[in-house]
This record gives C-alpha cells, sequence and structure tokens, in this order.
C-alpha cells in the first residue's frame, strides 16, 4: 500500500482508506496536499469508483474580447495550461464575468474548471491562478432523529424562511412553515390590486406572503457576505431545481425576475411538503410562550397553539406588529440603522450607454446597472440601492394610508427605464425613543408620502433638474414615471427630513460626474424609499439562538442578519443547521 505521511489528520487516513473521498473528505485531501501530486495518485488509487464530483483544476481570470468565437475559450485555456489539445479532456465555464472599465474593449473574464491528462504534473508546474477545483457540494449537519418530539416552526416564508424550511426538510425534521399572507399567486393578485385598483390589502402585498418581498424585485442572486461553506451554491442549485435559467450558476451577476420566482417558489414549497413539511397559510403569530427564558409555544390569529422549542423568526423587514409583540414578550430588540430617500427613474438607453459606450446592447452585457456613493458635506452618506435595470417602480405599501416605494425587473429587463434607490444613511441618533422608534419614524415619513401623493396611493414626484434647483415640478418631461397607479408632481421637500434632502440634493449632480446623464433634468424622483432594511435587529448568541431566549432563532432581513435575496437565504441556511444541530443534541 502506498505509503501517506504519519503527520496526516486521522480524518484524512481515515478518508483513503475508507475509499470514500467524496464531499467534505475530499476537501480534507486537496486541503493536506495542495501540491496535488500525492493526493491524486492516492484518491485514485484508494477511490476509484467515487460517486464524487470529478477532480478537477480551476484556471481563473481567462480574458477574452466581448465579440470573440466559441473555439477562443478552448484556445486560451490551452495557450494557458501549455497542453496539446488532446490532453484536454473537459472544460466547464464556472464563471462569466466582464471587464467594462475601457468601454471601446469590454472583456469577458472567465473561470474555468478543467479536466486534463496528468493534472499532477500540470499542478506541479504552479502555474499562476491554477489550482484544485474546490467541493461546492452541500453537506448536510445532522438528520433528524426518529423520535423528534417537537417538530421545527419557521415563522415566515420569504428567502430566509425558504431555505430554513428546505434544509430542515432534507434533513427529516418535517418543519412547520407559519406565513401570515396568502400563497404567491393569490397574493400576485392581491398586489396587482394596489397597483391597478387602489386597493391595499395589510396581509398579501408586497411585503407579505408566500416569497417575501423579495417576490417582487429585480431577483438578484449575488451577495457580497462571506460565504466560506459556498451555501450560496446551495440555493443557485436549488433554484435551478425549481427551474430558474442555468445561467445563473455561471453569471457573475446573476438574477431571475419576478414572474419566474412564482413559479419557483410554488415548486420548493411543493418539494417540502413532499418531504413532510407542513404549511399555515394566512396565519399570524399573535404571542410567544416563554418559560424561563425558554420558548415553549406560539399563539396564532386563529386562536390556535402550536407547542415549540424550536421557532426560527423569518419574518422581513416589514412585520412591524411581530416586532412589537417580540419586544413585549421580553425578546431583547434593539434599535439598528437603515436608509429613507427616493426612487431615480433615467431612460435605461442612457444607462447602458455610459456603462457600455459603442457597446450598449450587447446581449451577453444585457441592461447595465450601476453602483454610486457619494459622501456629503453635512456628513451623511448618499448612495444607491437595489437598482433595478430595465425595471419598473412598484407601489410597496403594507398599511392602510402609507406609500412606499420598491423597485422591480422581469428576468428581461427589458422595459424602458432604469431604476434604483437613491437613500441616505440614518442610525438611532436620527430617531431616538427606544427599540421600536425606528418603525415610527418609517411611518411619519410614509404618511406624508401618502398625503402630499393626493392621499389616494399616488406617490408624490418630481423632476431631477427640479428638485435640484429647489422648485415644484409642474410637469412631465421625456421620462414618464413607470409606478403605478400613478404619480403626483411636486415638491418632494416635506416628505423627507432636511438632511436628507440636502445630501440628496448635493449627490445627485456628484454623481453625474459619474454616469454623464444622471442629473438630466428629466429624470423623476419618487417617494418614499423607507424599507431599505429591517429597522431593528434581534440579537442572537453564535448558536443562532435570541441572546435572552433559547430555541429562538432570529433569522434574516427581519431580525437584522441579510439584505437580500442571497444573503437572506443563506442565513437561513445557517440557522436551520443551528436548529437540526440542537434538536439532535437533545434526543442523543
Amino acid at each position: 500500500m502506498t505509503q501517506v505521511p504519519q503527520t496526516a489528520p486521522q480524518a484524512v487516513l481515515a478518508a483513503l482508506a475508507s475509499k470514500h473521498c467524496a464531499g467534505q473528505d475530499r476537501k480534507l485531501w486537496v486541503k493536506w496536499w495542495p501540491s496535488g501530486r500525492t493526493a491524486m495518485s492516492l484518491h485514485r488509487r484508494f477511490c476509484p469508483l467515487s460517486t464524487g464530483p470529478a477532480f478537477m483544476l480551476r484556471l481563473t481570470d481567462v480574458h477574452l474580447p466581448l465579440d470573440h468565437p466559441e473555439q477562443a475559450l478552448k484556445e486560451a485555456v490551452l495557450d494557458r495550461l501549455g497542453i496539446a489539445a488532446d490532453h484536454l479532456r473537459g472544460l466547464h465555464i464556472f464563471r462569466r464575468a466582464f471587464d467594462a472599465r475601457k468601454k471601446s474593449a469590454i472583456q469577458l473574464v472567465y473561470t474555468v474548471d478543467v479536466e486534463v491528462d496528468d493534472e499532477p504534473s500540470l499542478l506541479s508546474r504552479r502555474l499562476p491562478k491554477l489550482g484544485p477545483t474546490p467541493d461546492l457540494s452541500y453537506q448536510f449537519v445532522a438528520q433528524a432523529p426518529a423520535r423528534a418530539s417537537l417538530r421545527p416552526v419557521v415563522i415566515g416564508f420569504g428567502p430566509c424562511g425558504l431555505f430554513a424550511a428546505l434544509i430542515l426538510a432534507q434533513s427529516g425534521f418535517r418543519p412547520i412553515i407559519i406565513e401570515r399572507g396568502k400563497p404567491v399567486r393569490e397574493r400576485t393578485k392581491d398586489t396587482f390590486g394596489l397597483w391597478r385598483k387602489r386597493e391595499l390589502h395589510p396581509e398579501s402585498n408586497v411585503q407579505f406572503g408566500e416569497g417575501g418581498a423579495g417576490t417582487f424585485s429585480d431577483g438578484k442572486l449575488w451577495t457580497q457576505v462571506s460565504d466560506p461553506r459556498h451555501y450560496g451554491r446551495k440555493v443557485l442549485e436549488e433554484f435551478v431545481k425549481a427551474d430558474a435559467p442555468s445561467e445563473i450558476l455561471y453569471v457573475s451577476k446573476p438574477h431571475i425576475g419576478t414572474f419566474r420566482l412564482v413559479k419557483m417558489i410554488e415548486q420548493m414549497r411543493a418539494s417540502i411538503i413532499a418531504l413532510g413539511g407542513e404549511f399555515r397559510f394566512e396565519q399570524k403569530v399573535d404571542g410567544l410562550e416563554i418559560f424561563d427564558g425558554k420558548v415553549r409555544g406560539l399563539h396564532l390569529s386563529t386562536g390556535e397553539q402550536i407547542e415549540a422549542d424550536h421557532v426560527v423568526l423569518a419574518i422581513g423587514h416589514s412585520a412591524r406588529d411581530t416586532f412589537q409583540m417580540v419586544h413585549e414578550a421580553g425578546v431583547y430588540v434593539e434599535a439598528k440603522p437603515f436608509s429613507i430617500g427616493f426612487r431615480i427613474e433615467h431612460p435605461q438607453s442612457l444607462i447602458d450607454r455610459a456603462r457600455f459606450g459603442v457597446n450598449a446592447g450587447n446581449p451577453i452585457l444585457g441592461a447595465a446597472d450601476y453602483k454610486l456613493v457619494h459622501h456629503a458635506s453635512n456628513g451623511r452618506s448618499v448612495y444607491s440601492f437595489c437598482m433595478c435595470p430595465g425595471g419598473t417602480v412598484i407601489a410597496a405599501a403594507s398599511e392602510p394610508g402609507r406609500v412606499v416605494t420598491n423597485g422591480m425587473s422581469q428576468y428581461s429587463r427589458n422595459e424602458r427605464n432604469a431604476n434604483a434607490g437613491i437613500v441616505v444613511g440614518i442610525t438611532p441618533a436620527d430617531y431616538p425613543g427606544g427599540p421600536l422608534a425606528g418603525i415610527d419614524f418609517q411611518r411619519a415619513i410614509e404618511s406624508r408620502a401618502f398625503e402630499v401623493g393626493g392621499a389616494d396611493y399616488d406617490a408624490p414626484g418630481q423632476l431631477v433638474g427640479d428638485f435640484i434647483a429647489a422648485r415644484p415640478s409642474t410637469t412631465w418631461g421625456s421620462v414618464t414615471p413607470s409606478y403605478q397607479p400613478g404619480v403626483k408632481l411636486g415638491s418632494l421637500d416635506p416628505v423627507l427630513p432636511a438632511y436628507a434632502i440636502e445630501a440628496i440634493r448635493e449627490a445627485l449632480p456628484a454623481f453625474d460626474k459619474q454616469i454623464r446623464g444622471f442629473a438630466m433634468p428629466d429624470a423623476v424622483l419618487t417617494g418614499v424609499e423607507t424599507r431599505t432594511s429591517s429597522p431593528v435587529r434581534i440579537r442572537r448568541d453564535d448558536n443562532f439562538q435570541s441572546i435572552n431566549t433559547v430555541g429562538l432563532y432570529p433569522a434574516g432581513e427581519g431580525a437584522g442578519y441579510a439584505g437580500g435575496i442571497m444573503s437572506a437565504a443563506i442565513d437561513g441556511i445557517r440557522v436551520a443547521e443551528a436548529v437540526a444541530l440542537s434538536i439532535c443534541a437533545r434526543h442523543k
């Protein structure tokens, strides 16, 4: 038998001896012998029939012109590796991005996984930006014990609750999911009721219902959160299983769009039910039973009580009544920073030309996006938020007598306008008064927007040129606002605090220096954007449980631990794993 180093960890030796080198075991030997030769020879000797992923090499930063022929990628890889074509057994695109810093010569940037003859020899040459392909497969941390006494409960079925429930179901825990809103198709009809008929359904709208607020958004599927265990890959793979386009697995900034999300969410719900999960739609949690610092059950709006000692609180950033209920129950809650502002709309063609120059309209590039930041002279930071290429501004209120905006795109991103939030960061110092003071602050702004808009769910609006000049708008220019049911022109000054108006007024001309035309006089500002993130944080410990309530797992955007579909979904996986490990520990 080939000898392995005696200093190798026992887990590595055991993995090799057992001829099972897929998954986590494969990660161990790749880490232990990063140079590759010994590790791969041992892998092939001891694991010839491994069902795990084939060993491949990853090559990064392969640059090619935007309009390169298909064969050029293979040729570039062969050139970088210095091998003949007959030595390349396979090539897989892991990631495709683009570099648009030079608009006239935009380049595509590939990360590829390759199978070649004699990988150890190739690795031993220590070529730049070449190494073993990491194993991104998801590894379950626990399986449900045979006789678990109580089922875990997931409150809320947005991205965080969805993936918490999915992981628990796939691990055999048969979760109960409680969602205050309606199933996604019924919810969509209610949402259109506000947009088309000015009829708001407080429990079924952009914020509440199956799929959460992310259902009515651009469907962005990337995040900058640290993800060392590759949970993001699990999220993307589950979406593809649910009929998302497979390109989300390799494009650098994947997105889905609202209509595709609807069908996907339904399929994922069906998967959870098939694994023993149970759904309770149109049921709101009105109370928590907490004894001796431990959660013992829930009270539902229907009058039902559910006994539970593992509860995932994935309620989203707009469940204001639930924040209050949790706070009154004694769970530790604190105020946190968030941002306020407006939605801005430009012609998408203007953004495309500014970002891509002569390459604007190239189907590989798609509709251009942007990310902008300005530090105003009054000390405030102004930045673009939730940019939606080729999308629409939507009515996102969840309470009567208030106006809230958000942005949404379909998968095609082919609407006339680009839109983004232009928002100002604020902190609890701007809204003193306790843990829930940020909610009152949001409500006051949303109520002012409702009144300024005409008290009929029209939103207040103003042309950018008039806003910068501090004069009310009276007529539309070349940009038609997309917000429905409508926009009432005037002045936005009364809607936000003076410091926010001052900061945005300064930021728009500064942004114009980065994107020519950004401060075009006819661009449209629509108010207000207040739901950028949760106004509270429900603090949790290293075990993902509330710092003062055992068994309660605050999660996702509502608890202050995520922002966007991907980060919320990743947090849902982390919390589900914590729940699974806790249940298993109790039943040892």
